[in-house]
Formats: structure tokens, sequence, C-alpha cells
């Protein structure tokens, strides 16, 4: 953990793992397939083996983003293969300003965190995620934007409250 009382913040971005698709069922009700649940488990895993164990979780109550984040929360525990640092127990919060988010509104839900909490881990949707990271750091950001259960690092530099900009610092895309 870091300690957002001391300048040290992170903000992790995660796309959401891949998500069956289904016309019958509506948007926010879709599952991860089998191939998600591996990712999004290979995304926790990763974050514990770099220290990026979050104090805050933000996501989006879609089933995909919530299902993402329970795999993520396993591999972090550490899986034999990929046994990581279990950590503390992040305080998780299902936003529903998160589904179907704008830029804007997933940087609000990140400014509104506890002043204290050093690392935040927001797991949401395309296209928002990745105009929300182009956004911190226009010319580090991916313009193809993030694929499923990609991972981008940013170190912003002032407190949530005041975040605008964050360089990017490590992406990653996890797979199982």
């Amino acid at each position: 953990m870091t300690d957002g009382r001391n300048g040290q913040r992170t903000l992790v971005l995660l796309r959401h793992a891949k998500a069956e698709q289904s016309p019958e069922a509506p948007d926010a009700d879709r599952p991860l397939t089998t191939r998600g649940h591996a990712d999004a488990a290979a995304a926790g895993a990763w974050l514990a083996r770099h220290g990026l164990l979050p104090d805050v979780v933000l996501c989006s109550p879609a089933r995909r983003t919530r299902q993402t984040w329970h795999a993520v929360a396993t591999g972090m525990a550490g899986a034999p293969a990929e046994s990581g640092p279990a950590g503390s127990a992040p305080t998780v919060r299902y936003e529903p300003t998160a589904y179907e988010a704008h830029p804007d509104e997933l940087l609000a839900l990140a400014r509104a965190v506890d002043p204290a909490a050093g690392t935040v881990l927001l797991i949401a949707h395309n296209p928002g995620i990745s105009l929300l990271s182009a956004l911190l750091d226009p010319q580090r950001a991916d313009p193809d934007g993030l694929r499923t259960t990609d991972i981008v690092v940013h170190r912003p530099t002032t407190a949530w409250a005041a975040l605008t900009r964050a360089p990017l610092t490590t992406r990653h895309t996890a797979r199982g």
C-alpha cells in the first residue's frame, strides 16, 4: 500500500476482462468468458507482484466488471503459480456512474476518494476508461485505447481532489 498522506498516489485503470457476447441479455448482465476469468486472475497476480494492492476499488456494477474484480482479488491473494502478497482488504465501491461513463465522470470518482488512499483501482468499460487514461496523460496513452484486461498505471502528483493530469508509468495486458 502507498500512503496518500505522503503525496504518493497511484491510480490503476483496468478495463474489464473478456465478456460473453449475448444479443438476448441486457448489456449490464453479460458475464465473463472462461478466458476472461483467467485473465482477470492473472491481472490480480500481476498487481500483487508489482506492489499495486489497492486501498480503494471503484468498480462499475455491471456483471462483467464485478466478476473481473472478484477474479482480480483472487489473483492478488496468490494462486500457487503466481503466489503474490495478499495485503489488507481494500474498500470496494460499486459505482453506478462508472457504467457507460464518460472520462470526466470516472475522473470525478477518483477525485472523491479518501485523501489518505494511496492506491486506487478503477475497473470500468471502454471507451470511458481509455479516454480517462488519455485525459490524464495525452502523450503516453495508447491511441488505440485499452484492450480487455489492460492495466495502465498513472502516478498523480497532486491530491486526489485536484487530479487533472497523472503520468502513465506502466502498461500491462494480463493473460491467464
